[in-house]
């Protein structure tokens, strides 16, 4: 009578490594060997109904995030220039400030630039003499003369220094106030909630840092590929050519 030379034990052992091993059957094998000594905890734990996917952390219902969105909006963008009432010319700091706006507006913008002149103010005159300065600017900047309007505002009562106001519209991205406090932070937070301020400035230097808030509404189309330089690494990559810097190295040597 022939014996077997393998042990029961080390059969269950090799069932519980068997992927195809059910876990009724498992958790069966598994109390065999706990009284064997043996405590195989991962296999339980891969008998436990959960998804790598699916992890909901209770303790935090809403974060900053959804507090504190960064909205998608179209805005004003505007400009002061202040003008004296003896000025024949524009400053130079008007004159850079001028060329900025133009740059934000070619950047972010693709409708009107509204000139806005004072009316009734002491400085009017002045502000009418440089209208054609500040058009010129803005031609010199790159932006054509049908997209600039000009227009005037009442302004008798904001004193001789009646800035002219530059403005256009253009997709901006922006986050609601910071500084609120709807609740008592030394009250009592048993469910460990952050509080409702938390994350309002990150979010707000976020979106001042966005730099066209497009972005945040679909990705760019890709640009075309370098075709020469692509040919250049293919047939590198050919002659077992391992670029190192600016020398390229053959493996073959």
């Amino acid at each position: 009578m022939m014996h077997s030379n393998k042990h029961p034990m080390a059969a269950n052992h090799r069932a519980l490594l068997e992927p195809r091993l059910g876990c009724r059957r498992a958790k069966h094998v598994i109390g065999r060997l706990i009284v064997g000594g043996i405590l195989p905890l991962a296999i339980l734990a891969g008998c436990a109904n959960h998804s790598e996917n699916n992890f909901t952390v209770g303790s935090v219902q809403s974060t900053y995030k959804t507090k504190h969105p960064i909205v998608i909006d179209e805005k004003e963008m505007s400009l002061d220039v202040p003008i004296a009432a003896s000025a024949h010319e524009l400053t130079y700091p008007a004159q850079s400030s001028i060329e900025a706006f133009a740059n934000r507006y070619k950047a972010g913008a693709n409708g009107v630039l509204t000139i806005m002149i004072p009316a009734g103010s002491a400085n009017e005159s002045a502000a009418r003499r440089l209208l054609p300065k500040i058009v010129t600017s803005l031609n010199h900047m790159g932006i054509q003369r049908r997209y600039i309007r000009s227009t005037t505002y009442y302004a008798s009562n904001y004193g001789s220094t009646t800035p002219v106001k530059l403005t256009f519209t253009a997709l901006a991205a922006s986050v609601e106030e910071c500084g609120k406090w709807p609740e008592d932070l030394a009250g009592a937070n048993s469910q460990n909630q952050n509080y409702h301020n938390f994350g309002c400035a990150s979010q707000n230097n976020l979106a001042a840092q966005i730099a066209n808030p497009a972005d945040l509404l679909s990705p760019r189309a890709m640009t075309p590929i370098d075709a020469e330089r692509r040919n250049a690494a293919i047939e590198a990559y050919r002659n077992g050519e391992v670029g190192t810097g600016n020398t390229i190295v053959s493996v073959f040597e």
